[in-house]
Order: structure tokens, then sequence, then C-alpha cells
């Protein structure tokens, strides 16, 4: 096969398109190998179980919403943003480890696609990178439409799921790197028997507690002489007290204990905290290793919360790490722990949505040419299923990312 030689620049701004010849060098030296041929057999009938996954967690998402008033409010809180995987735009998604960490997904899940393209030996036209105003966001790689239709159904499939299931290999790769960084950690800072609360992790610009004097580190242990134990008896509390004037027993960070005093709002505003602040429970750190690593093995999904939201309950979130150290990485265990832990979370969330039977999406392609193929000769909505299915799809969606701002 042969490949352009030299390096060709397309203008879209602000997108510029590097055309390079070295990722189709790449994928042809690749292709050519066992382990290639062996991937690309793998990968055949895969797409539907990806598929399923992915079904499952959005589904699932959009019953929840439907079925609680606090999850809606929760996600209002957040902002539709929050769906997004753009570091900077989304709130709990950290600029460099994100962009590191997107740059590399997309890289791999096209590469995932040009390899098993080359061992079918469908021509890929053209391969390189992506910038946004200079910055590297992503690559691309162009195969021909005509080359897709002309080969098999079994290895069209191949190659289309080729690139979720590079991502989903790269994230339980990500997941695995994130259990032995973090089986290195010794507890350096053991959890007060005798301490309880709620932690203030962040605290909104412009909110009562900022007002008062509330500071992130903070722990709320009382509101009018009632003990605070964890977030529900916060929320608890609070909510029985709108309208008055409360005391809050609180410890600051030098744990000097104090007294605020705070006057509620009459209601409670949708989508916003009374006291507009982030909390987590004092965390042991010891139950919050143990429970962690262990999660790995026994519900990795539930680790797809970013450290960032769920501070309290992983070891290397900027609220628990001074709490650990490791004899390998010492106190800067936490750079290479949240790299990886952006792997494993921008490489899963890649993946099923490319998995998701939406026309241009992998899964749309490789399900509306099925279709298609099985209804070419058929009359009436028959006829039409590939574009209903689209459809629907991008109406859970968009209910996925809606429904905590139509109910309220």
């Amino acid at each position: 096969m042969e490949h352009q030689s030299k390096i060709k620049f397309d203008l879209h701004l602000p997108l510029i398109l590097i055309h390079t010849p070295y990722g189709l060098k790449f994928f042809d030296k690749v292709s050519k190998t066992k382990a290639a041929r062996f991937y690309a057999k793998f990968n055949t009938f895969l797409m539907p179980l990806i598929t399923i996954m992915a079904l499952f967690l959005i589904i699932g998402s959009v019953a929840a919403l439907f079925s609680s008033e606090s999850i809606r409010e929760g996600a209002r809180g957040v902002g539709p943003q929050a769906n997004l995987l753009i570091p900077g735009l989304n709130p709990y998604l950290p600029v460099w480890e994100g962009w590191v960490a997107l740059v590399i997904t997309i890289i791999v899940h096209e590469a995932g696609h040009g390899i098993i393209a080359r061992v079918y030996g469908v021509k890929v036209e053209s391969t390189g990178l992506v910038l946004f105003l200079g910055i590297p966001i992503g690559a691309f790689v162009n195969i021909e439409r005509d080359e897709l239709n002309r080969i098999s159904t079994k290895q069209k499939s191949s190659i289309l799921t080729a690139g979720p299931m590079t991502n989903i290999v790269l994230a339980a790769i990500s997941l695995f790197v994130i259990l032995l960084i973090t089986s290195t950690l010794v507890i350096t800072k053991p959890i007060d028997p005798a301490s309880y609360g709620v932690v203030v992790t962040n605290v909104n610009q412009g909110s009562l507690a900022e007002s008062i004097g509330l500071a992130k580190g903070t722990t709320i242990q009382q509101i009018q002489n009632n003990q605070i134990r964890n977030p529900v008896e916060l929320n608890d509390n609070l909510n029985a007290n709108l309208g008055k004037l409360i005391t809050l027993g609180i410890t600051n960070e030098n744990g000097e204990k104090l007294t605020k005093q705070a006057t509620l709002p009459p209601q409670r505003e949708p989508g916003k905290g009374i006291l507009g602040v982030s909390i987590t429970p004092v965390a042991d750190p010891k139950e919050v290793l143990d429970r962690y690593n262990s999660m790995i093995f026994t519900s990795p999904l539930g680790l797809l919360a970013p450290p960032t939201f769920v501070q309290g309950m992983v070891p290397y979130s900027d609220f628990m790490a001074d709490k650990y150290t490791s004899p390998i990485f010492g106190s800067y265990f936490t750079i290479p722990a949240s790299l990886f832990f952006w792997l494993w979370f921008i490489n899963f969330n890649v993946a099923i949505f490319n998995a998701l039977p939406i026309g241009p999406l992998d899964g749309g392609q490789l399900y509306n040419s099925l279709i298609d193929k099985k209804t070419q000769n058929k009359k009436g909505i028959i006829k039409h299923a590939s574009k209903i299915l689209t459809y629907g799809m991008v109406i859970v969606v968009v209910l996925s990312i809606a429904l905590p701002y139509i109910l309220k």
C-alpha cells in the first residue's frame, strides 16, 4: 500500500488537521502481526455486549432521574456541562489530566479502527492529529466508505468494534494500574476515634456558607445542638429549620471548635443547596482505602464517580491524599493515580457512547448496515427502521440530560 510521503495541514479554523504518513505505516506494520489478526477475530461479535452495557447505564440513569427528586436536584446542581468530556468545561474534569487522557483515548480509539481495517486489507485514506487553536485534542482515521461496503458483515463488525473495544482494554489496564498504586499506600493520619461530622470540601461563591465564614476543610458537627454525622442528617436538620436563625457547631482545619450563626432562607431553591457547599462524611483512611481497593474487583463501575465529586471516598482525592504516602511514589502518588483514573473514566465512557445505536457512531453504523440490509426491499415504516432506531436512541440520551430541568 502506498502512503503519502509528506505531512499536510488542513485549516478549518479553529480546527487544524495534520495529515501524517506515520500512522499509516504504523497500521500496516502492526496489522501483519499475529496479535492483530487474533484481535480482529476476537472483536467481531463484541459490539452488542458493549451496547448492552451502554443501554443498561443510560436507561438506568433515566429511570433514576424519573424516580428520585434528590438525584434530579444533584444533576441540576452540577449543570448539564457535567455530561460533556471537555476539560475546563466539565466542572469535575481537571484540565491537564483531562486533556492528556482525552487525547490518548481518541488516538487509541482511532488506531483500533485503522489497524483492524488494514488486517482485512481495507484502505485507510489518511490519518493524523486534530488541533484546536494549536492544542492537540485527538486524532482521526479516514477509511473509505466504499471499502467498508465491499467487505463482509463480520469484517465490518470487527473494524467498527475495534475502536470501542480498544478503549475498553485501555480502561481495564488503567484500572489495574490504579490498584497497583493504591496497594502501595500507607496511612499517615489515622482517624481520631472521637471525630464525627461532615467535612466541607468546597464553598460556592456568593453562598450562605461563604457569608458566615465557612471554609474548605471545616467540619460541621452540630446544628441547633443536634449532632450531624452524615450528609442525610445535615440535610434533614437544614430542611427542618428553613427561615430560622440557626447555630452551627464546627471544627476548623486547625482543630478549633467554633460556633457560627446563620439565617436560613425561607425555602429551598430548586437545584441549589441551602448552605452552598460540597460535603463529605468524616472518613476513616483505612476504611476508604480498603473499600476502594475491594471495589476494583467487586464493583468497578462504582469507581466511575470522579474523585473531584466523591472526595471522601477516593484515597488520591485532594481531600484524602494527605492521609497517605507511598514507599514508591512518596506524596506524589496522586499524580499517576489521577491520570490513570481519567484514562479509565474517559476510555470507558467513550467506548460505551460509541457503541450506542446512533447513526454516525460506531454502533450506529454497524446496526444500521445490518438493518438496512434486511429491510432494503421492504415498504412502509419498516423501510425506515434504522432511522427510527437512531432517533429513538437520541431521545433517550437527550432525556438523560434534560430530565432534571423538565421535572422539578
